[in-house]
């Protein structure tokens, strides 16, 4: 390889996605490849912005936030680097400036949003030219959801068998269904999470006697999922995200040692969605690795929804921080203008 120098900058926004219909667990670590293929609402609200420059630098660096990242973080991240520097022919180290709007680690999806920005960004520095798919199979190398964050509003992550097969695409929405959608993020603790996803997905899939038979019932998820959003069906839609996301959790618990992110104010929070719907509100949670809980509702009653939960959780849940996002769009990447 040659070296190149002065090589333009590139700044790319990647917004989080959350998943209605779970990736939990994967066939094969090094590529991640899931064992389940998945579907996802990318949120407005909750993004990452990264830059990229190759040669300015003597040796990797990146900063999130203004502070250095380092140690297992900063090792995903060269990753990554490499799998675009081998592509694009170069061997210059690459200064990675990150600034993100979601809590890092915390369930919320920070992953996803900023290894699709870093994906984005790298790419476009290196001069390379890359379909949305070839972008959704270089985000998902850095984490798996990434793969869906190349999309705006509704998308499906094909789980596939190997780095051609794997990648994630635009639902069909005849109906117009993501744009009606909202999510109302509660946080309960935007610390990091006792187990890290990755850890948590391997012990689960190793040792949980709950993995298989919720892998069985996941394929029927899927299908009434998109049959839901073919037909534009919210209440249909957030009924089997909620069954999805209680099962995923229940074949943690059964791990060995057990992967519980619930907490006290977590389960006060299920319960405060569950009276939601009940006093009649458009209202299914879910969750991922982490405490934090989504709520699935309408766009055009989401303030009302929050407004609803945060009275209910005043007294459970007084740390409580609400975020209401709406259908947010696929990356966007611009190129540094060269001289």
């Amino acid at each position: 390889m040659t070296p190149v120098r002065g090589l333009p900058a590139a700044t790319a926004t990647a917004h989080a996605n959350i998943a209605l219909i779970k990736y939990w667990g994967k066939a094969d670590d090094d590529l991640i490849i899931p064992v389940t293929p998945s579907l996802s609402l990318t949120l407005d609200a909750l993004y990452t912005t990264t830059t990229v420059r190759f040669g300015a630098v003597a040796a990797d660096t990146a900063t999130l936030d203004g502070e250095p990242v380092t140690g297992k973080a900063m090792a995903r991240i060269v990753a990554l680097l490499d799998l675009v520097r081998q592509r694009a022919g170069i061997d210059l180290a690459a200064e990675v400036t990150s600034v993100n709007t979601v809590p890092t680690a915390a369930g919320l999806a920070s992953s996803a949003s900023g290894f699709a920005a870093l994906a984005g960004a790298a790419a476009a520095a290196a001069g390379l030219d890359l379909t949305d798919r070839e972008l959704s199979r270089l985000a998902r190398r850095g984490s798996g959801s990434a793969s869906r964050s190349i999309f705006g509003g509704l998308a499906v992550w094909h789980a596939g068998t190997d780095d051609e097969t794997s990648y994630a695409e635009p639902v069909a929405d005849p109906t117009g269904l993501a744009e009606k959608l909202a999510m109302v993020v509660l946080v309960l603790d935007a610390g990091e999470k006792s187990v890290s996803s990755r850890e948590g997905m391997r012990r689960t899939v190793q040792t949980s006697p709950d993995y298989r038979p919720w892998v069985e019932a996941h394929a029927g998820h899927l299908d009434e999922a998109l049959a839901a959003v073919e037909a534009g069906d919210l209440p249909r839609l957030g009924a089997v995200a909620e069954t999805n996301a209680a099962g995923m959790h229940a074949t943690m618990r059964s791990a060995v040692p057990p992967v519980d992110y619930l907490t006290d104010a977590s389960r006060a929070a299920l319960q405060a969605v569950r009276d939601a719907r009940e006093a009649g509100l458009p209202a299914w949670a879910t969750m991922d690795a982490g405490p934090n809980v989504k709520v699935l509702t309408s766009a055009g009653r989401a303030v009302e929804v929050d407004a609803w939960l945060r009275d209910r959780l005043a007294a459970s849940a007084p740390g409580l921080a609400t975020v209401v996002a709406y259908a947010g769009p696929g990356l966007t990447v611009t190129r540094e203008a060269t001289a």
